[in-house]
């Protein structure tokens, strides 16, 4: 059945997504997608590469680096099609690198139109992820706008009644 109501009109609002490579990134996603859409707004997506640690030749981590950032942006890309797909926008991209929490943070406070930050917790036994810890921990006081947390169990059904 299709949605004939009227599109929401734009906010303004952007909701941050940072893309890793875990599962329940997938619900984080999703909801901001969803949000987006209902709300008016649209999603941004951030791909944080790490340096690598072992760089004892500058060559050979110059190429992984250059390496990592043509996989990300690949990725991004990837990504940015679902996005449009589900929030009908095409989301801004932002390749970083360096410290995941540390690059989030400055991104962020450079962008003013960033107003909502969507994570989604860790399903397993490690706990909800690195980012979550640290967000809602001692970096708290550090984020300037408001932090969803979306537990990476949701199913698609789930987000969808929620957003």
């Amino acid at each position: 059945m299709e949605d004939r109501r009227k599109p929401p009109a734009k906010t303004g609002r952007t909701f941050l997504v940072v893309v890793d490579d875990s599962d329940e990134m997938r619900a984080a996603l999703r909801y901001a997608c969803r949000r987006a859409r209902n709300s008016g707004g649209r999603v941004a997506l951030l791909r944080v590469i790490e340096p690598p640690e072992f760089q004892h030749f500058a060559a050979i981590g110059n190429l992984m680096q250059a390496e990592a950032r043509e996989a990300a942006e690949a990725l991004l890309q990837r990504m940015a099609e679902t996005v449009n797909g589900t929030s009908g926008e095409m989301p801004m991209l932002y390749v970083r690198e360096g410290d995941p929490c540390d690059q989030l943070l400055e991104l962020i406070d450079e962008e003013p139109s960033i107003s909502i930050l969507v994570l989604a917790a860790g399903t397993g036994p490690e706990g909800p992820g690195p980012l979550c810890q640290a967000l809602a921990g001692r970096s708290v006081d550090r984020l300037r706008i408001p932090l969803t947390i979306v537990p990476g169990s949701l199913t698609d059904a789930a987000i969808d009644a929620l957003t």
